[in-house]
């Protein structure tokens, strides 16, 4: 905190990298790099990519985490999902839709207004 001099718990936009100021966090507050690290953690991390009225899960999480639940909401349905990160060296990454296998990594999202249940099991092969 002695050389970030900026709150922690907001993105800085700049890192400054100049004497004297050098590890002096700058901007907070600024909309865009929340933004950013908001696409930063859905997509990359929790794997999320809205592909039309399909939903690809691809996450790229750390060994140690045994997986995540969010709520994700397509319009006005919400879909609840549950990602688990298993070390079976056989298994394969399976998704089911409301118990119901789904081909890939992909799941189809439909305005029903219903509540569906997600539930992806994966590999463990995080950093």
């Amino acid at each position: 905190m002695a050389t970030y001099k900026v709150e922690p718990y907001v993105i800085a936009a700049d890192v400054y990298g100049v004497a004297p100021h050098i590890g002096r966090g700058g901007w907070t507050w600024y909309t865009g790099s929340a933004g950013w690290m908001y696409r930063l953690i859905l997509k990359s991390l929790l794997g999320l990519h809205l592909e039309g009225n399909t939903l690809r899960i691809t996450p790229c999480l750390p060994a140690d985490w045994n997986g995540f639940k969010l709520s994700y909401r397509y319009r006005e349905t919400l879909y609840t999902i549950e990602v688990n990160q298993a070390s079976e060296a056989n298994s394969a990454p399976q998704v089911t839709l409301d118990g119901v296998p789904q081909d890939g990594l992909t799941i189809p999202l439909s305005d029903d207004r219903r509540s569906h249940a997600v539930e992806v099991s994966l590999v463990r092969t995080g950093f």
